[in-house]
């Protein structure tokens, strides 16, 4: 009786015509979702900005369970609805938005340099996959209505990455050493050897590692063809590349700044 009034009710929800890519109302949708996740992270960052490491760590740790735990609840929907157990299959944390599910949690409760590059990878990604997620996620607003669960979970799970991102940066939670750049690099080229192994094991496109359907993506895909070689080794060397430059220009501005700090001391 309960797992057919979750199929009721998220197959009602569907049966809406969905209101399509850029419509004023995905607009509207993604532009609620920003708003919300930078006026909260500005807040909660700025009331942790002078805490214990302790205690800013611990909205890291209710971050990971909350972005977690909608994501479980999403892909056990996913399941039921779909009557396919093996769903989550095709549901698994190996896209760049949903790397987070691996990345927020290892923040949280990693340690040493790990923890550090963990903070800095989310740091990085976080606000990418935010704008991603919400306002480019083409295939997802066409195939369902704004207000469905599939839509109102991701937008959910790609905000909280969002904030996490500022509240790293906000709270000063951020380390950006140089050192830790190798484990940042591995966390990514980590995640994208299991995508691309995954696609060929289940023939999907975990990372946009095959094509880019519907996403901004496909403008490398065109570029190159779609070759099979060239194709994913361009996504995974972006992703390095916007480590490398984002590394570059957030150290240019610390720079800046200290030398501004600087010279209003002298």
């Amino acid at each position: 009786m309960f797992i057919d009034s979750i199929k009721h009710a998220v197959q009602v929800t569907y049966e809406r015509e969905p209101e399509g890519y850029m419509s004023w109302q995905h607009l509207t949708f993604a532009t609620v979702l920003i708003v919300l996740m930078v006026v909260c992270a500005i807040l909660i960052g700025k009331a942790f900005k002078n805490k214990s490491a302790k205690a800013k760590n611990n909205v890291m740790i209710w971050t990971a369970i909350l972005i977690d735990t909608i994501e479980i609840i999403r892909v056990v929907i996913a399941c039921i609805t779909s009557d396919d157990a093996m769903r989550w299959l095709y549901e698994l944390p190996l896209f760049l938005c949903s790397i987070q599910f691996i990345t927020i949690p290892l923040a949280a409760f990693s340690k040493g340099r790990v923890k550090q590059a963990a903070l800095d990878f989310v740091f990085i990604f976080g606000i990418l996959s935010a704008v991603m997620g919400v306002y480019f996620a083409g295939q997802n607003f066409n195939a369902y209505p704004v207000l469905s669960v599939h839509n109102v979970a991701n937008g959910l799970t790609h905000t909280i990455s969002g904030f996490a991102s500022l509240y790293i940066v906000i709270s000063g939670m951020e380390s950006m050493q140089k050192k830790n750049l190798p484990i940042t690099y591995g966390i990514m080229l980590g995640i994208g050897v299991l995508a691309y192994v995954a696609n060929h094991l289940l023939e999907y496109n975990y990372m946009f590692l095959m094509r880019g359907d519907g996403t901004p993506y496909d403008i490398l895909y065109n570029l190159f063809n779609g070759n099979v070689v060239l194709y994913p080794l361009s996504v995974i060397l972006l992703f390095v590349l916007y480590i490398y430059v984002f590394n570059l220009v957030y150290h240019a501005i610390k720079n800046k700044r200290a030398k501004a700090n600087s010279k209003a001391q002298a």
